[in-house]
C-alpha cells in the first residue's frame, strides 16, 4: 500500500541486500522521485531503523557514476572505458558470441558468476540459474556463505529455523560466537538488551574487539580457527562435572555415550593451550551456559572460515540439547531462520534441468579456472557476472585478474556500476536498484516475509534480474513460457501458500502491509523443540551424526564433472578438532616466514564491496586498515597510521596500520571491501586470501591464512 500526501508518496519496499536483517524500508517519493528512506516503524524486527549502509539509499538510486545504459568496451581490459550502446545491439552480440562459443566448444565453455548482490526470490540468488541450466551451462557451485555451517547444522539438528531470533529477550544467558552483532546483524541488538535489562548476561567469544565485544560483559578472545577446542572443551566440561539435562538427552538425542567417551581429552588445559584462553576461563564459561536457562547461542557466517569451521558448528549444534536449553523460549542455537520459509526453491533454479554429465565450477576456483592452473576441457570462454563483483570478494585476486583481462574471455557483467569486475567486461548491462523493481525477500536473520514494490519507473535503460533473463532467453531462441513469466507470476511460484506456516497470509496481505509473520507461535512461546522434534533422520539432536556414521561421508574440496576429486578424508560422526590449516602447530616452515594471522571481516559501512564506492559510506570506513596489536607493531618498527604491506606466498596488499587493542599478539585484522580500483597498489586483502575449503561444505578459509606484515 501507498500512503500519500499533496506532495509525497511512501511506498513500501525491502533492503535488498545479503544481510539478516531484511529491513522493512519505507520509500519518500515526490514528483517521481525517491527522496528519502527510512525504516518500517511498524515491522516488528526493523522498528523504524536503518543501518549506516542503507540510510541514505537514494544516494545509491542517483548517484552519478551509476550505469544506466548498456556499455561496449573500446580500451584495453581493466581501463574501464566504454561507450553506449543499444539493448538491441549488446542482446544481439551476446546472442552471435554465445552460440558461436556452444558451436565451437558446448555450452559448458559459458560460465554464470552471480550470488546474493540482491537477495529477493524474485531477482535475488536464483534469478539465473534456471537460464544457464537450460543452456547447459558449466553449473556456478556457490558455497561462500554458510555452506559449511548449514552442513554441520543439519547434520546434528536437521533443518530447522530453531530460536525465533526475538526470543533472545527471554534468555538469560547469551553467547555471540563470530558474530558482531552491532555491524552486521544491528536489529537484532534490541533483543540482547532487553534480556540484558532483566538480567543476563552476555558473553562475545571473537578475536576481534569489535563494537559488539566492547559492549558484552564478557569478551573471550580466541586464537582463528582454534574455537572448535574451546566449544570441544564446553562439552567436555558439562559432561563430566554433571551439569548434563539427562532427562533431555535420554529423550531427545543418540550417540551420547559415544560423545562422552570421544571429548574425554578435550580438557579445558587442552583448549587453552590451543586458543590462548585461560582454562579457568573455559570452565566457568561452561558452568555458566550449562545452569544459567535458558541459555542461546547466536553463531555468525564467520564461524566457518576455517580448516575446521565445520566441525566447530557440529559441536556447538551439540551444547543446547546436553544442558537441555531448547526446552524454553529463548534457550538453544540460532543460526539461519530461513529453514522456516516455505520456499519452492526447486521451482526457481531448476536443477532439473542441467543436462546429465554438466561440469560444476565451484567460485572459490574462478581465478585459477580461468587462467588454465585449473585445466578445463573446454576452458572457459564467456564469462556472465550477475549479483556480484569476485575481484573483491572472490580470493586469489591477482590470478583473477589475470583470468578477466584474457582478450578471448568474452566477459558481461549486469551492474549498477562499474565495479573491479565490471572494468574487465566486454558488455555491461545496467540494473535497476531495488527502488526500481519487485521482489519478494525472505529472510536469514527472522521470521518475517516482506514484500518490496517498485517506488519508482526505472532510471534510464536499467532492467530488474528477472527481465534481464527473459531477455536472455528471447535471444537464444528459448521459447518455453516458464521462462517468460512475469515479475508477479515469479513471485506468486516461488513460495509454497498452502504451507501451514503460511496459514493466513495472502499476496493482499503483503501488498496492503509490506510484511507478514510466518504463521507460528509468538516469540514468547516459541519453543520448537521443548518435546525433541528434530528434523533429523532419527528425530533426535544426532550428537553423533548418522550421515558421517562409519566415516563414509566423504565431502569433495573440487567437482569438475563426473571427474570427482575429493581430499579422501572421511567426515567423523563425533564433532572433533581440526585445527587451522595455516599455523605454527600444522605448518611451522610457513608460519616462520609469516607468523601473523590475518582475518578479514565485514566493513562497518560496507556491504563486502556494496558501497565501498560511495562517498557517504566512503568517508566513514576510510582507506584500507591494518589492525595490529602493540607487540607485533613494535616487533616491526610500525606506528599508527604508518603504511604497511600484507604478504604471504598468494600476493600482497597495503593499507594504514592501526595500532592498539583491537586485535591479539598473532592476529591482524583487515576489513574487507574496498574496491581495488581506490585502493593502495590495486590490491585488497582477497589478494592474499586462501583458495583451500574448510572441511564441510566446500566453505572458504578466509580466516585460516598467514601473512607478515611490514612498512610499505
Amino acid at each position: 500500500m501507498s500512503t500519500a500526501t499533496p506532495s509525497e508518496t511512501t511506498v513500501l519496499g525491502a533492503c535488498p541486500h545479503d544481510c539478516p536483517d531484511t529491513c522493512s524500508m519505507l520509500f519518500k517519493v515526490r514528483e517521481g522521485r525517491v527522496v528519502g528512506v527510512q525504516g518500517n516503524a511498524e515491522h516488528p524486527f526493523t522498528q523504524g531503523r536503518l543501518c549506516a549502509k542503507t540510510n541514505h539509499y537514494q544516494e545509491r538510486i542517483y548517484h552519478p557514476d551509476r550505469v544506466l545504459h548498456p556499455l561496449r568496451r573500446v580500451g584495453p581490459k581493466g581501463e574501464g572505458r566504454f561507450e553506449r550502446i543499444s539493448w538491441d545491439e549488446a542482446l544481439t552480440l551476446i546472442g552471435e558470441r554465445w552460440r558461436s562459443i556452444i558451436g565451437q566448444s558446448g555450452p559448458t565453455a559459458i560460465l554464470p558468476y552471480g550470488y546474493l548482490g540482491t537477495q529477493g526470490l524474485v531477482n535475488g540468488l536464483t534469478v539465473g540459474d534456471a537460464f544457464f541450466n537450460k543452456l547447459g551451462a558449466t553449473v556456478s557451485e556457490r558455497t561462500f556463505c554458510d555452506s559449511g555451517a548449514s552442513t554441520a547444522y543439519v547434520m546434528t539438528v536437521g533443518p530447522t529455523p530453531g530460536m525465533d531470533p526475538e526470543s533472545l529477550e527471554h534468555s538469560r544467558f547469551i553467547v555471540l560466537w563470530a558474530c558482531n552483532v552491532l555491524s552486521t546483524n544491528a536489529h537484532l541488538w534490541p533483543f540482547i538488551e532487553r534480556a540484558r535489562a532483566k538480567g543476563a548476561k552476555l558473553i562475545v567469544i571473537d578475536p576481534a574487539r569489535t563494537q559488539t565485544a566492547t559492549s558484552a560483559d564478557q569478551h573471550i578472545r580466541v586464537r582463528p580457527g582454534t574455537d572448535g577446542a574451546l566449544a570441544l572443551a564446553m562439552i567436555h566440561v558439562v559432561i563430566a562435572e554433571g551439569l548434563v539435562d539427562r532427562d533431555y538427552v535420554r529423550q531427545h538425542t543418540v550417540g551420547y555415550d559415544e560423545l562422552a567417551e570421544h571429548v574425554a581429552r578435550y580438557t579445558p588445559e587442552f583448549a587453552a593451550a590451543e586458543t590462548g584462553v585461560d582454562a579457568g576461563v573455559i570452565r566457568q564459561l561452561a558452568r555458566d551456559y550449562a545452569t544459567t536457562q535458558p541459555s542461546a547461542i547466536r553463531i555468525g557466517v564467520a564461524i566457518e572460515r576455517s580448516a575446521g569451521g565445520g566441525q566447530l558448528v557440529r559441536a556447538l549444534a551439540c551444547l543446547p540439547a546436553l544442558v537441555g536449553a531448547w526446552r524454553r523460549p529463548g534457550g538453544g542455537l540460532l543460526q539461519l531462520p530461513l529453514w522456516a520459509f516455505p520456499v519452492k526453491w526447486d521451482r526457481l533454479h531448476r536443477a532439473d534441468l542441467i543436462p546429465p554429465g554438466t561440469r560444476v565450477l565451484n567460485q572459490w576456483r574462478i581465478g585459477a579456472a580461468l587462467t588454465g592452473e585449473i585445466p578445463l576441457d573446454p576452458p572457459i570462454r564467456s564469462l556472465f557476472v550477475y549479483n556480484s563483483n569476485p575481484l573483491v570478494v572472490a580470493p586469489d585476486q591477482l590470478r583473477l585478474k589475470r583470468g578477466l583481462a584474457r582478450e578471448d574471455l568474452f566477459t558481461v557483467v549486469s551492474e549498477h556500476f562499474l565495479t573491479d569486475t565490471a572494468r574487465y567486461a566486454d558488455l555491461v548491462l545496467p540494473a535497476t536498484t531495488q527502488a526500481e523493481q519487485h521482489d519478494l525477500m525472505f529472510s536469514w536473520g527472522h521470521l518475517y516475509l516482506t514484500l518490496n514494490r517498485p517506488a519508482i519507473t526505472p532510471l534510464g535503460e536499467a532492467v530488474p534480474n528477472a527481465e534481464l533473463f527473459r531477455r536472455l532467453a528471447t535471444t537464444m531462441g528459448i521459447e518455453d513460457p516458464f521462462f517468460h513469466r512475469d515479475d508477479q507470476q515469479i513471485l506468486r511460484e516461488s513460495v509454497d501458500w498452502d504451507h501451514p506456516s503460511m496459514q493466513g497470509i495472502t499476496m493482499e496481505m503483503l501488498e496492503a502491509q509490506g510484511y507478514a509473520r510466518l504463521s507460528l507461535p509468538s516469540a514468547d512461546t516459541f519453543a520448537p523443540h521443548a518435546e525433541g522434534g528434530f528434523p533429523t533422520p532419527s528425530g533426535k539432536v544426532e550428537l553423533k551424526a548418522s550421515m558421517a556414521a562409519g566415516g563414509n561421508f566423504v565431502l569433495p574440496t573440487f567437482r569438475q564433472g563426473s571427474n570427482e576429486h575429493q581430499d579422501g578424508t572421511p567426515v567423523p560422526a563425533l564433532p572433533t578438532y581440526r585445527p587451522p590449516r595455516e599455523s605454527r602447530s600444522a605448518s611451522p616452515e610457513l608460519a616462520a616466514r609469516y607468523p601473523l594471522a590475518m582475518m578479514s571481516p565485514k566493513s562497518h559501512s560496507f556491504l563486502n564491496s556494496t558501497y565501498a564506492n560511495h562517498r557517504r559510506q566512503l568517508s566513514r570506513e576510510g582507506e584500507q586498515k591494518v589492525f595490529m596489536h602493540a607487540s607485533d607493531a613494535d616487533r616491526r618498527g610500525i606506528a599508527s597510521n604508518d603504511l604497511v604491506r600484507v604478504h604471504n606466498d598468494r600476493g600482497s596488499f597495503v593499507g594504514v596500520a592501526k595500532i592498539g587493542e583491537e586485535t591479539m599478539p598473532g592476529v591482524i585484522i583487515a576489513p574487507m571491501g574496498h574496491w581495488m580500483a581506490s585502493s593502495r597498489a590495486e590490491a585488497t586483502p582477497a589478494a592474499i586470501n586462501p583458495t583451500a575449503f574448510a572441511d564441510l561444505g566446500c566453505a572458504p578459509s578466509f580466516s585460516d591464512n598467514l601473512v607478515e606484515v611490514s612498512r610499505a
